[in-house]
């Protein structure tokens, strides 16, 4: 009996009637199997409601990403003696019988990923490749593997909640991009997300990672399947890197003593150092699945960067406004204000658990004034006291709604912005104490500026 016959004489739940939870319901319900959807809110979902409590009896279940190994429905699972799946292994069980021939990719990282993976996708597009990019982006997995034909390859970005529960899916390449504190509020430690992200390795057969970050370089050391390093440096045999303008491949190459360019600088929009970073470790996938230097050239020539990544809401009387709003961690906040010379911050949010010493004691010099607002608006404040006390803050109480609150920032941005300067959009915390997701904050802050700036 196969694995999808086997589903009908089990008792199913789901657990989170979130996007992945629906896309399971769906494909499952498609297929006449049933499924009971748990929450811990009740939702309506394909018109079936949820339900709060596991019932008795499940004995498979699905479990969406970010629910927490201890969460009282794992441990009432548990008790019952149900098996477990995350949505991926769940995903690759459904592909080993419906798509065996499909070749799975995977990348993570703390930042960077969704721009990453969207590059791998434009390259498998420009080398002929029936390929997608889901996961944590675009569709669920699930959803990519229900189309009426089955995709070549499935790119799949990863978060470590994903990784973290997953055991059975395995990669053809992986991709770590960077390692740096985020999450620690679900892990627990520092170490712990760490761990969860640098597992991938164990269910790859070749990694990409990225050789300047020392997290990635040394926590990967133990790891002895084939790895391919790539930086910003002069490539060794067997790495990508950077030579003058060029960024060059000798690592899926006939001779490694030899090298073949894929990208000249003036390729890659916007030209920063991460985001040339990024590059590498897609053209490294890329390169892992066939595609051509000249194929993935052209891809990075036409590829044009996420909205809410370093986008450039507006330039006028010299002030150059940026959103960077999916810059949810230190780290990306890091990466984002070190892009410019002078920079008004606007900064806060959900730290999740991160600390903000080290991003401070990095920006200090950039930075012309720091704004700041939400949760832990004093964690930032606290590290600017301490590491950049010459930085003059403004500190914005929370607004009856999320359009007076960035009315309120633009306003004080405004008055505060000479020019030379980039009003940066770069919060280092995630964004649903005050408004519904990044992307909602992103969309506010550029209405927002456009009515108030450009006018």
């Amino acid at each position: 009996m196969s694995f999808l016959e086997s589903l009908h004489k089990r008792q199913i739940a789901i657990i989170g009637g979130g996007v992945t939870g629906a896309g399971i319901f769906e494909f499952l319900k498609v297929r006449s199997i049933k499924a009971t959807i748990v929450d811990e809110k009740s939702r309506v979902v394909s018109g079936f409601e949820s339900v709060t409590e596991v019932p008795a009896g499940i004995d498979f279940a699905i479990v969406s990403p970010g629910w927490k190994l201890d969460h009282p429905f794992i441990a009432a699972l548990k008790s019952n003696g149900a098996e477990i799946l995350s949505e991926i292994d769940f995903a690759w069980r459904v592909k080993s019988e419906i798509a065996p021939h499909q070749k799975w990719i995977a990348l993570t990282g703390t930042n960077g990923k969704t721009t990453t993976i969207q590059m791998v996708a434009a390259m498998m597009q420009k080398g002929g490749l029936w390929g997608v990019a889901c996961g944590n982006v675009g569709d669920t997995v699930i959803e990519a593997l229900s189309g009426h034909k089955p995709y070549d390859v499935l790119a799949l970005e990863l978060s470590s909640f994903q990784i973290e529960w997953s055991k059975e899916a395995r990669f053809s390449a992986c991709a770590i991009l960077n390692i740096a504190e985020d999450h620690i509020d679900w892990h627990g430690s520092f170490d712990s997300y760490a761990n969860s992200k640098l597992s991938l390795l164990s269910y790859s057969d070749l990694a990409v990672l990225n050789a300047e970050d020392v997290e990635v370089a040394t926590r990967s050391v133990a790891w002895q399947g084939k790895k391919v390093f790539y930086s910003l440096e002069t490539p060794a045999p067997d790495e990508l890197g950077l030579v003058e303008n060029l960024l060059v491949d000798r690592a899926f190459i006939d001779d490694p003593a030899h090298a073949e360019a894929f990208a000249e600088l003036a390729d890659i929009t916007p030209t920063v150092p991460h985001n040339v970073s990024n590059a590498m470790a897609a053209a490294g996938l890329a390169r892992s699945l066939g595609i051509s230097h000249d194929d993935i050239k052209e891809a990075l020539k036409s590829f044009s960067i996420d909205h809410h990544r370093l986008e450039t809401v507006l330039d006028k009387d010299g002030v150059r406004w940026v959103n960077d709003s999916k810059a949810t961690n230190p780290h990306a906040a890091i990466a984002s204000i070190l892009s410019h010379e002078k920079v008004i911050w606007i900064a806060g949010g959900l730290a999740k658990g991160a600390s903000m010493d080290q991003l401070v004691q990095r920006a200090a010099p950039r930075l012309a004034a720091a704004i700041l607002i939400g949760t832990d608006k004093d964690l930032i404040h606290r590290a600017l006291k301490a590491h950049a006390p010459q930085v003059p803050v403004m500190i914005i109480e929370n607004q009856e709604t999320p359009e007076r609150l960035m009315e309120e920032i633009i306003k004080s941005a405004l008055s505060m912005a000479k020019s030379g300067d980039a009003v940066l959009l770069a919060p280092a915390c995630a964004s649903m104490d005050q408004f519904t997701s990044y992307s909602h904050r992103g969309n506010l802050f550029s209405e927002t500026v456009k009515k108030i700036v450009g006018a």
